[in-house]
């Protein structure tokens, strides 16, 4: 009866129902907007920056994290990568070779990073020829290399010139090599189109007479939420090598990220108290207004306890009509800009990409992040409905009948 007696309270004043639940609504489809592009351009970057740089999670040598020497290997063999290969959740596993060497040209040289990996695999997984600005991209059995564009541009070299390396190699052995430049890339990031050479990992092999060990096995997972999980099955199964994800590869990254969402926190909590404000002065109207009707229904010998009971049920339908109205606006809107995401241009694109990331917002559509923003903001329904009945459970009789306001 409770329940009859509240869906036909709701439809009595339609104008005030409508009201709370658009109020409801409002907030959630501004919540899930915000929260959903500030995780799908975070998830976005980390992609994107993990594809080439670093990796979501690479398995290295226990000591390469801090010397980072061309001593401290682990093998390249298929059965050392295969109990990882064989976790359900690894999409991509790709062997890399990093070092430094001195890189010249015929008039100037400079410290380079040189990285080497399998050019057809690292194609598929980092989509390295969309940063390709001049010459051709790799074969897996080339002699020839890759340069960052700012550091052909410090070299005064061009593609088909020839480019020296010269380092140490593993074991202290020199590593010297003359190469010609198949193509010049182009990075986002200063500090890695500045001083970046790629190479096939047979000739890096070679260069630096490593044999079939490499620097890391870079993995990766397509789903972010499962990193924790399969970084903790990884070192199960490889406990004598150091498993690292990507915020212990790129601390700097992390800190950006973690600050810009607590910024985007603050702001939504924002968000929240401005919403919650007209959210409980709607309840509080509709409390003012009903204090005749609710003066009857006790005089007439329904309990407190039922009265109270009612309120919430009729605040459960409207917080369920919100819910479901902000659920079928915002829905088709991040699932499209999902798939057609939000590109920045101007002043704001170029900032974003001198930090690295890349300038679009794409929307993130999980059922976590739903889930999430529907508790709180059915949270702070019943947080501003404590005060309303607080006054329902105090109300007095004669006063209510009077259309009062008085509570005892």
């Amino acid at each position: 009866m409770l329940i009859k007696l509240a869906w036909r309270n709701l439809w009595r004043q339609k104008r005030r129902t409508l009201l709370t639940a658009a109020a409801l609504a409002l907030a959630l489809i501004l919540s899930l907007m915000m929260r959903s592009i500030q995780e799908g351009s975070y998830a976005n970057n980390i992609d994107n920056a993990a594809r080439f740089a670093t990796g979501l999670i690479q398995i290295q040598h226990p000591e390469f994290g801090d010397s980072h020497s061309i001593d401290d290997l682990v093998p390249m063999g298929a059965d050392f990568i295969a109990p990882a290969a064989a976790l359900p959740q690894i999409s991509h596993r790709l062997p890399r070779l990093r070092s430094f060497a001195l890189a010249a040209g015929d008039n100037s040289s400079k410290g380079a990073l040189v990285m080497a990996g399998v050019p057809s695999a690292e194609q598929d997984y980092a989509k390295l020829t969309d940063k390709l600005v001049a010459g051709e991209y790799l074969n897996d059995d080339d002699d020839q290399v890759l340069l960052g564009e700012g550091l052909a541009r410090f070299l005064e070299l061009d593609v088909g010139d020839e480019l020296v390396l010269y380092g140490q190699g593993y074991r202290g052995q020199t590593a010297a090599g003359l190469y010609r430049i198949k193509g010049l890339l182009r990075f986002p990031v200063p500090g890695l189109d500045n001083q970046l050479v790629y190479l096939p990992l047979p000739l890096a092999q070679q260069l630096f007479s490593t044999g079939e060990q490499i620097s890391a096995w870079v993995l990766h997972t397509d789903r972010l939420n499962q990193l924790a999980e399969t970084e903790a099955a990884l070192s199960a199964l490889y406990p004598e090598q150091s498993v690292r994800d990507w915020q212990d590869l790129a601390p700097e990254m992390a800190q950006q990220i973690l600050m810009d969402k607590a910024g985007g926190l603050f702001m939504m909590y924002l968000l929240y108290g401005v919403v919650g404000f007209g959210l409980f002065a709607t309840l509080m109207m509709m409390t003012l207004e009903r204090q005749r009707e609710f003066g009857v229904m006790l005089a007439t010998g329904m309990l407190r306890t039922r009265l109270l009971l009612l309120i919430g049920i009729e605040s459960l339908f409207i917080a369920l009509l919100g819910t479901g109205i902000g659920l079928a606006i915002i829905t088709p809107v991040l699932i499209y800009l999902k798939h057609n995401p939000i590109a920045l241009t101007g002043e704001t694109a170029e900032l974003i990409l001198e930090m690295g990331w890349d300038p679009i917002m794409p929307a993130l559509v999980e059922p976590w992040l739903f889930i999430d923003q529907i508790a709180i903001v059915l949270g702070l329904l019943a947080l501003c409905l404590i005060y309303p009945l607080w006054r329902i459970h105090r109300i007095t009789l004669v006063d209510a009948l009077k259309g009062g306001s008085h509570v005892g």
